[in-house]
């Protein structure tokens, strides 16, 4: 099982409005385990960014201006999804913005080059109905530290998600949830039973009044009554 927890920052809401990426990161979970293989690169956007967004990510035009392009990076992205299922908060944000940048390479939709994608927040939402599911609310909810996310960055939302996503998941891989396919094919085994003939024993008289003899001695001596004679 290989998982890609991924987020992006980008210079506004929508890329309709000619919007863009400026920051891609993502983390590698393969058997719930975090390997260290992460992805991470910071994209010049040929254009500003939003205030709202410079708010959010704090990347400006300054700073971006010496970055490669979506197409410099493209390769090794898709490279490094290819395969997984990516795990994004709120994916079909993330996506619309992943696709319009693929769309203007002339390279095909993301869900071509990865083997599923599932929003945590749709999850998260179904675990939590009625409450905040924000990162920052997922975080507080299940005991994960952010106190160093004052800003918005793409690979530290996703060393935080993928956190959170393990947590949200815990026990859903269990044996008692993964071994039902065993547990049905052993109820459908047709199974030998053998059967043995007991002999029979009576007792004779003579015994049985030496027996009821022994634990009355029994019952004197201890001045308790034997339990299983009063049942």
């Amino acid at each position: 099982m290989r998982w890609v927890i991924l987020d992006t920052e980008t210079t506004g809401m929508s890329p309709d409005d000619g919007h863009r990426i400026v920051e891609i990161g993502a983390v590698e979970v393969v058997n719930r385990a975090l390997t260290g293989n992460d992805f991470h690169v910071y994209l010049n956007p040929d254009r500003d960014s939003d205030p709202e967004a410079l708010r959010v990510h704090g990347l400006d035009t300054a700073f971006l201006s010496d970055k490669g392009r979506f197409k410099d990076h493209v390769d090794d992205f898709l490279a490094y999804i290819e395969g997984a299922e990516l795990i994004i908060h709120n994916a079909p944000f993330d996506v619309r913005f992943l696709n319009a940048e693929l769309k203007s390479i002339q390279r095909s939709p993301i869900e071509d080059h990865c083997a599923k994608i599932t929003d945590s927040l749709r999850h998260a939402k179904s675990l939590h109905p009625g409450k905040r599911n924000s990162l920052d609310a997922l975080c507080d909810r299940y005991g994960i530290s952010n106190a160093h996310r004052t800003l918005h960055g793409a690979l530290l939302d996703s060393q935080l998600l993928a956190d959170v996503w393990l947590a949200m998941t815990r026990g859903q891989d269990s044996l008692a949830m993964g071994s039902f396919d065993e547990t049905q094919r052993l109820s459908n085994q047709t199974h030998t039973q053998k059967h043995y003939d007991l002999p029979s024993i009576s007792l004779d008289e003579a015994t049985l009044k030496a027996h009821d003899a022994y634990m009355e001695a029994i019952a004197k001596s201890s001045k308790q009554p034997i339990l299983w004679q009063n049942t």
